[in-house]
């Protein structure tokens, strides 16, 4: 009688752990990898998974790798959540990928992380702006660099690093000098003779590489740049002398955004996880972690007198390019930099 009760008393706990393991939904999040995936694992994807019994499944890859993922499965989306860059996500939206985001609002959510009908959300902001090596600076009685029109000063010819076009911090510097010329995204060639006439001749290098951009910095090569606010803090916080502005005509937004992959059957928990990811206590550790600036107006971060974080009014007026205008013409842009910019 005993072994009967215990072998009942097993198959009661074997069931009970089947029907739980069945019950647990499976959740495919799409996303950057480097220290954004370590903290997504470590720090954001636990206290959901736990919450809604679920197993979340992460494929780490830069936003041009997941749209391209996106793209192949087209017919049998594997990907649930989508997180991508702010150019790449355009794209992602226009060919039919991303579902609207239900119960956004800008009383909670910054417009500038808003994109048209809610198809995709900012997960975090970064500025783009001038980076300065405040050390050579003070030894050489320079003022800090307040402007966009700063990079054509002469006295920094050599010392200016710019990424290339190919890269969204030196799209930005592109249509700046494009709208303060009388242009725009729609009329990009005022852009180009700046960079031409004016920019160019102050480029040491244009420079894609994270890495290579600090070491230019840190060899005294480089002492002034065009860079993201989350890229400044990483380099300040290993204690580098550096310093980042918002030009006093506007940084650029650079956004880290998110949206649920548009399929027959979504899934459920897609809407739910987003909704998670722009709460006030994970917009914190992404601020903290990241150097994002948070999209929820309701996140309390403390701002880095180093590296003046995108939050309150930094973040309201961040400028935000015209990314339909530009993904049509990008390729032909970066085809016409290489020929013209950097020959």
């Amino acid at each position: 009688m005993v072994k009967l009760l215990a072998v009942l008393a097993a198959a009661t706990l074997a069931a009970a752990y089947s029907s739980s393991a069945a019950a647990q939904q499976e959740l495919v999040v799409a996303g950057y990898g480097g220290s954004f995936e370590e903290i997504m694992r470590s720090d954001i994807f636990p206290p959901f998974a736990k919450e809604h019994n679920a197993k979340l499944v992460y494929v780490a890859g830069n936003s041009t790798n997941t749209v391209a993922k996106l793209q192949a499965q087209k017919s049998n989306q594997q990907i649930d959540v989508a997180i991508i860059d702010d150019g790449p996500m355009y794209q992602a939206i226009a060919l039919g990928f991303c579902s609207p985001i239900q119960g956004i609002s800008d009383e909670d959510i910054y417009k500038t992380a808003r994109y048209k009908d809610d198809k995709a959300v900012a997960i975090g902001l970064v500025a783009t702006g001038i980076m300065y090596n405040k050390k050579i600076f003070e030894e050489k009685k320079w003022d800090p660099p307040t402007s966009w029109h700063d990079l054509t000063d002469p006295k920094y010819k050599g010392h200016l690093v710019i990424p290339p076009l190919n890269n969204t911090y030196g799209l930005h510097a592109l249509v700046q000098f494009a709208r303060a010329n009388g242009g725009g995204e729609k009329n990009i060639d005022p852009g180009f003779k700046a960079f031409e006439e004016k920019v160019g001749p102050n480029v040491l290098v244009y420079e894609p590489s994270p890495g290579k951009m600090t070491e230019l910095f840190s060899s005294g090569q480089a002492s002034i740049a065009v860079w993201g606010s989350s890229r400044v803090k990483a380099f300040a916080d290993t204690g580098f002398p550096v310093g980042f502005v918002y030009p006093k005509e506007g940084a650029y937004a650079l956004l880290a955004s998110v949206c649920p992959v548009n399929k027959p059957e979504p899934n459920p928990l897609a809407q739910t996880f987003i909704q998670y990811l722009i709460s006030p206590s994970v917009q914190e550790i992404m601020a903290k972690a990241q150097g994002f600036g948070p999209v929820n107006k309701n996140a309390k971060v403390k701002d880095d007198p180093r590296v003046p974080l995108p939050i309150g009014d930094r973040a309201a007026n961040l400028l935000v390019l015209d990314w339909d205008t530009v993904n049509q013409h990008r390729q032909e842009w970066n085809t016409r930099w290489v020929r013209e910019i950097e020959r």
